[in-house]
């Protein structure tokens, strides 16, 4: 079962203060995770560039500050058990994104296509429940700020090609093949 994604709205006056962020080597190259201060992810991907990701984060969650760590602990061992073979490592780490009902939910959803059985936009659609809802799909995807957690990087085009990704095809491409090893 994975973690939750969503969370109720932050207070209204936006700005939630500090939040820490640590990067790590992948093979895919470095990879950076901002957490909140009880440990929820908000944000994620590719870079070696907390400030990349802070903006990415919904204005309601957007911390006003990032401090840089070391490691974040649980977090930090879930993307290094993941880049070396650990598939499942990051599907207990808690989440935190903000948005309308149907990205919230798209997201959730997200979190339960497992590794190595990728799914077009067409499904993915259909699955958070508005199979007519493509557009709508794909762009809970563009618009994930927590790369790997919820892995947006498992939705296709519906021939099989790649589509987009935030963090580069050739990131997508090395994720995908990496979770079909098996």
């Amino acid at each position: 079962m994975s973690a939750p994604t969503a969370t109720p709205a932050a207070p209204a006056t936006g700005r939630t203060g500090t939040a820490d962020s640590a990067t790590v080597d992948t093979p895919i190259g470095p990879f950076t995770t901002i957490v909140a201060s009880d440990g929820a992810v908000l944000a994620a991907g590719w870079t070696a560039t907390p400030e990349e990701l802070r903006i990415l984060i919904h204005p309601a969650l957007r911390p006003s500050e990032v401090r840089v760590r070391s490691e974040l602990g649980s977090v930090t061992a879930a993307v290094t058990d993941y880049h070396r073979g650990d598939l499942t490592a990051i599907d207990t780490v808690t989440v935190r994104q903000q948005s309308g009902e149907f990205l919230g939910h798209a997201w959730d959803v997200l979190r339960t296509v497992p590794a190595g059985s990728p799914l077009s936009y067409t499904a993915f659609a259909a699955r958070a429940g508005r199979p007519a809802a493509t557009r709508a799909a794909a762009n809970a995807c563009a618009r994930n700020a927590a790369a790997l957690f919820v892995p947006c990087h498992r939705i296709l085009r519906t021939d099989g090609s790649l589509g987009g990704f935030r963090w580069g095809l050739p990131a997508k491409r090395w994720l995908l093949e990496h979770e079909s090893a098996d």
